[in-house]
Order: structure tokens, then C-alpha cells, then sequence
């Protein structure tokens, strides 16, 4: 094919393309409003010109440190100013962030810190303990970083020599930070909760990082100052990329280190909180705040949930109190949210079941994302639009990982097709909109976390009078779901709830355990395959008793 004109002398060059990169959004927010309040945590204001400073001196730092591009650090922190410069000077010295879920047990952890090969950790005291325990299995030998924040009062010890706010002070201010030589270069690494085995790392790169970021302002409506309350986890997908979003609107950081009603209702009447993100759990913990723990709100406050839809009498609840409840969907390997239930102004005039039945769904790819589909993975075609027929979750397009970290295997399985496969199933509507209809690998979200039941089923299976378990999510207003494990005994043997509970805990981390545990023999089919669709109808028709133990 002959080139046309537009094809000739018309190259990139660095006055026409620069790499995308989010780093570059604190870089504006601290020219163009150097005073405004960035970060607010406990009494301390931080303005933009000292974030970025200070995100600066950290890259500085970690560069005479000897961190190198490429090279991982990891962080064991809470939402706190510390973990949001880490969002920021970490990739500016060219390393790769690395948050640690601080709801993980030590073996985990050990394996994300020799799987990453952690060139420095950086830890809260609070998770001393639990850092020293993992670091005792694991082989990796990060320089350790210690961060003593003033807003946490209890226990926890120094693991090194180094004081996080000593290290930064030695950085410079003014270090001369350079974007990515490419925008596909890695920003961050996140570890899913694992499934079947050994957790994965998924790899984030700059420009789908900048994407994203950019998304959660458009579906947010955050085109003013927003002032944003972190009950989400950054951990979690790196906040959904809202450390980076909210320098965008030049936006102000509330940190939290705990969810506690009381002091979210204080800090959202005293700041003007405008956005907060979170699992049911955040939600149900704001209506059963107790009349002297509420606050007034200056004005409604929008609250993002991604974990399953939470029912109507929450949603009217919320509602009534002040809040303003839009439902997302994604994954890890989508830089968090990549699906948004956009509201409809023709469903306004609907009754509230079928209102509740709009809000359940799923919704629409987000602005940023290119394709979102249910696809049959047999044929990869996508199913019709009949609300009805199930085919896979995919998406396609820039918010999707680079792929698993020394995982080809993996990655090429998750990318199949030219589709990233999402492993959830579901319907698509008339409409577009999509809704997730089950999983096909069983996992459960429970506070917006994944947990795998295989990992569960396998704990369970290790009890001398368990015979056979199968673990299953049983709904919970509170978590948005929670593990039901049934349990089939050896014969002649007798166990309580607690008592399987209780072995649970001793093998996993607690929010994985069991809530509810029903003793029976388990439905299978005529080769033995457990029957788990059985036993999930089941779990819904017990959750009304409110029972922690029952009989089949």
C-alpha cells in the first residue's frame, strides 16, 4: 500500500509525544496550586508544593539507596501520607511500587517478597509483627524502611535502623525526576489473592495508570476540588488509582488509618468529604452508626461500591442519609474499576424493585476502557443480547494489565483470543449493560476482598474428622458476601461450628475463615462432583435464620 501524505514527515518527536504517565498530574497540581491542601491527617495539612517536594525526596532517596528502574519496592502501609508518596516518588526513581495487603498472613506475604524480589520494604509499626514473621520466611532481604506515624498509638516495634522520615529528609527536594522512557514501562505490582495456588503479581504500566485515573474523574464527576475520604484500601489495586486522580482536580487526600463510624462522620462533616470508595461492609457501617456518632454532611456525598450490589433497603438507606451509592465492577487485572452502572434517567420513574433490579447490573465499560463484552470462550463470539444466555466477562484495551509477573503461562491463558478472560460469568442485556451471573472459579468477594474456596476447601479438608467440604458464598449485607463452608464428617465423628472455625483460623487469615458452617452429607453428581450450585441455593435459603451452624 502506498503511503499518503499523512504518513510522510510527520514522525514523533518529543515535542509531539511524551510518554502518559500519572506522575505527572502531582507534577500540575503542585505548579498550579502550590497552597492548596493536598493531604489532611489528623492535625496535619499538607499543601501540593510539599507533596510533590517530598515525593521527590523519596525518589531521591531510594536512588542513592541504590533502587534502580525496574527494581520493586514494597510497602506494608495503611492509607496514610506516607503510602500516597509512595505513590508517586517510588516510579519516579523508576522502581516499580509494590503494596502489600496488610489483611495477609506472613506465608503469603513471604512469598510476594521473594516473588518480587523486593529491593526495599517500607512498614507501618503496626505491622511489625506480622513484617518480621514473613521476613523470617522468606529469603529476600529488602532494606527496610520504618514508618512511625503519629496517628497510630499502639503496638509495634523498629524492624531496621532506618527512619522513614530521616531517609527522606537525605533526598532531594528538587530532584530532577524523568518520566518513562516508555508509557508500557511497569508503575506498580499488585498480587491477586490467589486461586488456585500461589498468589499472581499483576503488572500496572504508566499509561494505563494515567487512564484510569483520568476515568475515575470523568465517572466520578470531579471536575471541581474534590475532597476524597480513603476507607478503600490503597493496597487494593493501588486505591483504584485514586491516589493519582485526585491530583488531577487538584483534590484533597482525608487519610484513614481505621473505619470506624464515628470518626468517618466526624471527618466528612469537618472537611466536606465529596467521594469515598468501599465494600458493603463501609456502607453498613455508616447506617449502624449510632445517633451521637452522626454528623451532618454539608452536601450528598458520592460512595463508590465494586463488590457484589448491595440490596435495595441499603441502597434506600443510603440514600436517606445523605449518600449517593453508584455500583462499579472490575479486577486486579484492570487497574480496579473498569465498569460503571450508569444511571439511567428513564429508570427514575421505575418502582423500587424493579429500580433495585437496574442496580444489580453490572453497567457499561468505563470511558477509558475500549471493549467490554460477554463472550461464549468456546467460540469467542460474543453471546446475544437476550439478558439470558451466559458467556465470559472480557475486556480489551488500555486498562488492562501488562500480564502476570514471571507468569507467561498465565498471561497467555488470561489473554486467550485477544480478550482479557475475566473468569466471572454473566448475561448482556438489550442495553448493553452487563451482570455477573456466577463465577467460574468460585471465588468469593467478601469486603472486597477475593477469596479463593479452593484455599478454604483445602484448609477444611485437613481437619481429622472432616470428610469432605465444600465452601460457597453465602450473601451478607455487611460484607457483600461471606464464606459458607459445608461440611461432610467422617463417620462416627461429631464436630461444632466453632470448632471448625477455629481450625480455620489457625491456617488462614481470618477474613478467609468461614462465617457459617452447615454439617451434612454434600450433593454430588452420579461421577462424585460436588454439586456447588446445590449448595449456593442452599446458603441463600439458610442466611435469613441467621443460623452460624445448621443440619442438611
Amino acid at each position: 500500500m502506498t503511503a499518503s501524505a499523512y504518513d510522510r514527515d510527520l514522525d514523533r518527536n518529543p515535542a509531539n509525544f511524551q510518554p502518559l504517565t500519572p506522575l505527572t498530574f502531582l507534577a500540575r497540581a503542585a505548579a498550579v496550586f502550590p497552597d492548596r491542601v493536598a493531604i489532611i491527617h489528623g492535625g496535619l495539612r499538607r499543601t501540593y508544593r510539599d507533596f510533590y517536594a517530598r515525593s521527590r525526596r523519596l525518589a531521591s532517596a531510594l536512588e542513592k539507596a541504590g533502587v534502580g528502574k525496574g527494581e520493586t519496592v514494597s510497602v506494608m502501609l495503611a492509607n496514610t501520607p506516607a503510602m500516597l508518596e509512595c505513590h508517586y516518588g517510588v516510579p519516579m526513581a523508576g522502581a516499580v511500587l509494590n503494596t502489600l495487603n496488610t489483611r495477609l498472613d506472613a506465608p503469603i506475604l513471604a512469598f510476594t517478597l521473594d516473588h518480587a524480589e523486593a529491593k526495599a520494604l517500607i512498614v507501618d509499626r503496626e505491622y511489625s509483627g506480622l513484617i518480621r514473621e514473613a521476613l523470617a520466611q522468606c529469603k529476600s532481604r529488602p532494606l527496610l524502611i520504618d514508618y512511625d506515624d503519629p496517628e497510630y498509638n499502639g503496638p509495634g516495634e523498629r524492624l531496621g535502623s532506618i527512619d522513614y522520615e530521616d531517609f527522606i529528609l537525605a533526598g532531594d527536594p528538587e530532584y530532577d525526576w524523568s518520566p518513562p522512557g516508555d508509557e508500557w514501562d511497569a508503575i506498580s505490582l499488585n498480587y491477586t489473592s490467589g486461586t488456585t495456588g500461589d498468589p499472581k503479581g499483576v503488572v500496572y504500566h504508566h499509561r494505563g495508570a494515567y487512564l484510569l485515573a483520568m476515568g475515575n474523574i470523568l465517572t466520578g464527576d470531579m471536575g471541581r476540588r474534590p475532597v476524597y475520604l480513603w476507607t478503600l484500601p490503597m493496597f487494593h489495586c493501588n486505591g483504584w488509582c485514586f491516589p493519582w486522580s485526585i491530583s488531577v482536580a487538584a483534590g484533597a487526600h482525608v487519610c484513614l488509618r481505621q473505619v470506624r463510624a464515628g470518626h468517618m462522620y466526624e471527618l466528612m462533616a469537618e472537611h466536606g468529604v465529596t467521594h469515598l470508595c468501599g465494600a458493603p461492609i463501609v456502607m453498613s457501617t455508616l447506617l449502624n452508626a449510632g445517633d451521637a456518632e452522626k454528623k451532618p454532611l454539608k452536601e450528598t456525598v458520592r460512595f463508590f461500591t465494586a463488590a457484589a450490589p448491595p440490596p435495595q433497603a441499603v441502597l434506600a438507606a443510603m440514600k436517606e442519609a445523605g449518600f449517593e451509592v453508584t455500583h462499579l465492577y472490575g479486577l486486579t487485572e484492570t487497574y480496579g474499576p473498569a465498569a460503571v452502572n450508569e444511571w439511567q434517567e428513564r429508570w427514575d420513574g421505575l418502582d423500587d424493585t424493579a429500580q433495585a433490579q437496574m442496580k444489580a447490573r453490572q453497567g457499561v465499560r468505563y470511558n477509558v476502557l475500549e471493549e467490554l463484552e460477554v463472550i461464549d470462550p468456546e467460540t469467542m463470539r460474543p453471546v446475544p443480547r437476550d439478558g439470558q444466555t451466559m458467556g465470559e466477562v472480557m475486556f480489551r484495551g488500555n486498562i488492562v494489565m501488562k500480564g502476570y509477573l514471571k507468569n507467561p503461562s498465565a498471561s497467555e491463558k488470561a489473554f486467550h483470543g485477544g480478550w482479557f478472560h475475566s473468569g466471572d460469568l454473566g448475561v448482556m442485556h438489550p442495553d448493553g449493560y452487563i451482570q455477573l451471573k456466577d463465577r467460574s472459579k468460585d471465588i468469593i468477594i467478601s469486603g472486597g476482598e477475593n477469596i479463593s474456596s479452593i484455599e478454604v476447601e483445602d484448609v477444611l479438608f485437613k481437619h481429622p474428622k472432616v470428610s469432605a467440604a465444600a465452601v460457597v458464598a453465602a450473601p451478607d449485607d455487611k460484607w457483600g458476601e461471606t464464606p459458607c463452608a459445608f461440611v461432610e464428617l467422617k463417620e462416627g465423628e461429631t464436630a461444632t461450628a466453632d470448632e471448625i472455625v477455629s481450625w480455620s483460623r489457625k491456617h488462614l487469615a481470618h477474613f478467609k475463615c468461614p462465617r457459617h458452617v452447615v454439617f451434612g452429607p454434600l450433593p454430588k453428581t452420579s461421577t462424585g462432583k460436588i454439586q456447588k450450585y446445590v449448595l449456593r441455593n442452599k446458603a441463600r435459603e439458610l442466611w435469613p435464620s441467621g443460623a452460624s451452624a445448621a443440619t442438611l
